[in-house]
C-alpha cells in the first residue's frame, strides 16, 4: 500500500435504479416517452469535486429548499483500473470502501438526474473511515443505517441491489474505463429520507465500525457564502481544500 489520497485521484459516479425497490417505484413510467424502454445499461451520472464534504463539515441547504433528500451509500474506491471485467474478479479491483451521504434536491426524475438538484456545494458527505476489502467482505451484506437528530429514519439494504457490487462494476467497466481513485457509489434506495436545516444527519453500516459514522449537519448556505468551498471540499483550482476530503483513504 502506498499513501496516494483515493479520493483526489478520480472521478465520482453515482448510479440510479440499482435498488429493486427504486426500480419498482419507477417501472411504470420506463416505457413513456422519451425513452420508452427500460435500461439496459447501468444509469450513472458524476458528483462533480464541488460536491465534496468530509465528515463533521456543514452542508449547505440553498433558501429555496424547505428539505433535501438523504441518500445513504456505499462507495468503492477502485485501486487497480477495472476494464471490461467480469464479475468474479471485479471486486480485486477494489482498493476500499467508504460511506457517503449522496445529498440532493427533491425532484421527480429518473435516467437524466438534473446536475442543478445533485451538484450543489458541498452535496457529498464523505465518511471518516477507508475501510479495505478484508475488513468489510462482501459490500452486500451490509445494511446502512440513516439518522435525523438521532433517530432511524431510513434502512438502506444493499443485498437488495439489482446488481451486486462486483456485477456493478462488470457492467460499468463493459463501456468505460474505471481508473484508480476512481470512486463508484453502489446505489441508493427509494423513499429516501428528507431532512432541514438545522438538523445532523448520521449514516453508519450495521456491525461495521471499520467504516466508521459519518455526520453532517445542514445549515443555510447563507452561513457558507463567505467561507469560500466547503469545508473539505477539493477547491475548483486544485488548492488546499482539497486535503481533508482527500485524505480520507489511501492506497
Amino acid at each position: 500500500m502506498n499513501n496516494t489520497p483515493v479520493l483526489a485521484a478520480g472521478t465520482v459516479y453515482g448510479v440510479l435504479l440499482n435498488s429493486k425497490d427504486e426500480w419498482a417505484t419507477w417501472a411504470a413510467q420506463m416505457n413513456e416517452p422519451p425513452y420508452k424502454a427500460a435500461p439496459k445499461a447501468p444509469v450513472l451520472y458524476v458528483k462533480t469535486a464541488n460536491t465534496w464534504s468530509a465528515c463533521g463539515a456543514a452542508i449547505g441547504v440553498p433558501v429555496r429548499a424547505p428539505e433535501v433528500e438523504i441518500g445513504a451509500s456505499l462507495a468503492m474506491v477502485i485501486g487497480e483500473p477495472a476494464q471490461q471485467v467480469n464479475a468474479s474478479t471485479a471486486l480485486q479491483h477494489v482498493a476500499g470502501y467508504v460511506l457517503v451521504n449522496d445529498v440532493s434536491l427533491p425532484h421527480a426524475s429518473y435516467y437524466r438526474p438534473p446536475v442543478k438538484y445533485k451538484n450543489l456545494d458541498g452535496f457529498l458527505g464523505i465518511g471518516p473511515r477507508f475501510a479495505s476489502p478484508a475488513a468489510v467482505g462482501d459490500p452486500n451484506r451490509l445494511r446502512l443505517e440513516v439518522r435525523v437528530d438521532g433517530r432511524l429514519q431510513h434502512t438502506v439494504d444493499l443485498a437488495q441491489m439489482r446488481r451486486s457490487a462486483a456485477q456493478l462494476i462488470a457492467d460499468v467497466s463493459e463501456f468505460m474505463t474505471l481508473r484508480h481513485g476512481d470512486v463508484l457509489l453502489l446505489g441508493l434506495g427509494a423513499q429516501r429520507p428528507q431532512a432541514r436545516v438545522g438538523q445532523r444527519i448520521e449514516i453508519s453500516a450495521i456491525g461495521m465500525p471499520a467504516l466508521g459514522t459519518l455526520t453532517n449537519t445542514l445549515v443555510e448556505d447563507a452561513a457558507l457564502s463567505d467561507a469560500g468551498p466547503p469545508q473539505g471540499a477539493k477547491a475548483p483550482s486544485g488548492g488546499s481544500a482539497a486535503h481533508e476530503v482527500a485524505s480520507v483513504g489511501a492506497l
